[in-house]
Parts: C-alpha cells; sequence; structure tokens
C-alpha cells in the first residue's frame, strides 16, 4: 500500500494518530509542499470521488478535511517561516476564496505559498456568488482565485464569472481543484482566466499576468 493510500484509510477511519504518522515520515523525507502533492491532495481527491459516487459520507468529507488542515499546520508554518514576510503597504491586489465548498484546505495551501512568495491577498473564505461578487468589486482586487474540490462547486465558477463580467469586467478568475485535474477543459467551460493544477502552480500563472508582489 503506498503512502497516499495509508493516509486515505486512516482519514476515511479518522484515525488522526496514524495520519500524523504518515506525514511525520513523509516530512522526513520531503519538503512540506512535496508532502501536501504526494500524499494530501491525493487522498482528499479519492476521499471527494468516492463521496461523488456514494461510496463514503459527507461527515468523512468534513472530518477528513479538519485532520489534514490541523496537521498542515506545521507544514505550512515550515514554508513561511522560510520566507520573508510580504511587504506591509502593498496593496492586496489578490483575493481567494471557496465558492459554495466545505473544504478549505486547497485555498489554504494557495495562499501559504503566495504568502511566502511575498504576496499580500485577500482571504473571503468560503462565500456564495453574490457575496464573492460585491466583495471582489468594492475591494478593486485584480486577480480572483477559486478553490474547489467538489464538481458542483467547480461549475458555479460559470454563475461567478458572468456575473463579474457584468460589474468588474477586467477582473481575472484562476481555478484549480481536483474538477479541474479530471477534466481539462472545465475551466475554460466555466469562463476562467486560467486554471492551477497544483498549488506551486500560481506563481507561475501570475507572472504570466504580470501580478508581482
Amino acid at each position: 500500500m503506498s503512502s497516499s493510500d495509508a493516509l486515505l484509510q486512516a482519514l476515511l477511519t479518522l484515525n488522526r494518530l496514524q495520519a500524523q504518522e504518515l506525514l511525520a515520515a513523509a516530512r522526513a523525507e520531503h519538503a512540506p509542499l512535496e508532502v501536501i502533492e504526494r500524499l494530501i491532495r491525493p487522498a482528499l481527491e479519492e476521499i471527494g470521488q468516492l463521496w461523488e459516487g456514494g461510496d463514503c459520507a459527507l461527515s468523512q468529507i468534513y472530518m477528513s478535511g479538519r485532520i489534514c488542515e490541523e496537521l498542515l499546520e506545521d507544514l505550512l508554518g515550515e514554508v513561511l517561516a522560510d520566507d520573508p514576510p510580504a511587504p506591509e503597504n502593498a496593496p492586496p491586489r489578490l483575493a481567494i476564496a471557496v465558492l459554495e465548498d466545505y473544504h478549505l484546505l486547497g485555498k489554504q495551501i494557495v495562499r501559504t505559498v503566495l504568502r511566502a512568495a511575498g504576496y499580500q491577498v485577500h482571504d473571503y473564505g468560503r462565500q456564495d456568488v453574490e457575496t464573492l461578487v460585491e466583495l471582489v468589486r468594492s475591494d478593486g482586487i485584480e486577480v480572483l482565485l477559486i478553490s474547489t474540490l467538489m464538481l458542483p462547486a467547480a461549475l458555479r465558477v460559470r454563475a461567478l464569472v458572468e456575473r463579474l463580467r457584468a460589474v468588474a469586467p477586467n477582473v481575472r478568475v484562476v481555478v484549480g481543484g481536483a474538477p479541474y485535474r479530471f477534466d481539462d477543459q472545465l475551466w475554460r467551460e466555466v469562463g476562467a482566466d486560467a486554471v492551477g493544477l497544483s498549488a506551486g502552480d500560481i506563481l507561475a500563472i501570475l507572472e504570466r499576468l504580470e501580478v508581482k508582489p
């Protein structure tokens, strides 16, 4: 059994101690972001697929996400500790949110990568379409990052983009998450400007969009 499969079983059985031991063993061999990409992301994506197929309960999705969020605090803290803090006076041009989804983990990982690279970013948490559009418009956001895990949330991006085009047409929308990895054209179908297939992709995307820290 691979480490990712072992983590999947630990999360499905809500075995926090075993999950912690697996992450600690992986951390001994890999950098924090590698641990996320090699173990945590595949395990959570598989749990999302199981739920969509009716093979696990919503409570297992919720609790597995909470366990990973708790265990990730130390890993993400290491990432931030290795880099200088972002300048305090830099106006945030970026915002990140989860759109009508229950998993905040992907958002937290991307936000940490951005902070470690010196970007200031508004964290809007979990929002519905109308609230998010108003936040983006009132804050003058230039690039909005949307993290998703479940397909319904990924499809809701289409409504978000349509509303943004009406009230803030210059805002660029970058999406990421499992549904976009499983369907490589989905990001275009919902009208997004770019897609990130891993947390580390966001820095190259911002460079292409000419958004600097």
